[in-house]
C-alpha cells in the first residue's frame, strides 16, 4: 500500500506541468478552416487476413476547403451535411485493371476502401504575427458562429502552444 503514497503527488505534478504548457490568447481577427477530403485506397499484402502491417495503395482522392463555414467556391460540392461542412463529390472508385496493375507477384489485394477524413485549422493573429494551428470540430464551430460578428475570441492553446484546443466568444 505505501506504493501509492506517491500518486496524489505525481497527479498534481503532472496537471501543474499541462496546465502551465497552455496559453491562453484573444484574437480579434481569426479564420477556421476544414479541409474535407475523400481517398480511395487498397490494401495489398500476401495473406490479407494475416498481414499485420499490409502494403496500402492510394487511388484516386478529392478535398474541399472550407472557410469559415461558408459554402466553398469549388464546382463540385455537396452539402452542408449535419455538421455544417461541404465535401468534394466522391472521385471514381478504382477499377479492377487498375487495382491489378499494382498488385506485386504472391500479393492478394483487398476491396477499395473510399476514407472519409477531415482536417481543422485556425489561422489567427497574434500581434504582428499570424499563426496557423490544428483544432478540433468544436472550435471549428465557434469560431463560425462568431465569423460574421468579428467577435473577438479567446483561445485556449494546447500542450507547448501547438494546436488550438477552446474558443469562447468575448462581450465587447
Amino acid at each position: 500500500m505505501q506504493k501509492l503514497t506517491f500518486l496524489p503527488s505525481l497527479i498534481t505534478a503532472l496537471t501543474a506541468l499541462t496546465l502551465t504548457s497552455c496559453s491562453i490568447v484573444t484574437a480579434e481577427e481569426y479564420e477556421a478552416t476544414a479541409l474535407t477530403s475523400y481517398t480511395w485506397q487498397v490494401k495489398y499484402a500476401n495473406n490479407l487476413t494475416n498481414a499485420p502491417q499490409p502494403r496500402i495503395e492510394t487511388f484516386a482522392n478529392a478535398s474541399v476547403l472550407n472557410q469559415n463555414g461558408l459554402k466553398p467556391s469549388a464546382a463540385a460540392v455537396v452539402g452542408p451535411d449535419d455538421r455544417g461542412l461541404w465535401w468534394p463529390t466522391v472521385p471514381q472508385k478504382p477499377s479492377v485493371d487498375e487495382v491489378e496493375q499494382r498488385k506485386k507477384p504472391q500479393e492478394e489485394a483487398g476491396q477499395p476502401e473510399l476514407l472519409k477524413d477531415v482536417k481543422y485549422q485556425l489561422t489567427y493573429k497574434d500581434g504582428e504575427q499570424q499563426r496557423t494551428l490544428p483544432t478540433n470540430y468544436e472550435v471549428y464551430r465557434q469560431v463560425v458562429k462568431a465569423y460574421p460578428s468579428r467577435t473577438p475570441l479567446e483561445l485556449t492553446l494546447g500542450v507547448n502552444d501547438n494546436s488550438v484546443e477552446k474558443a469562447e466568444t468575448i462581450a465587447r
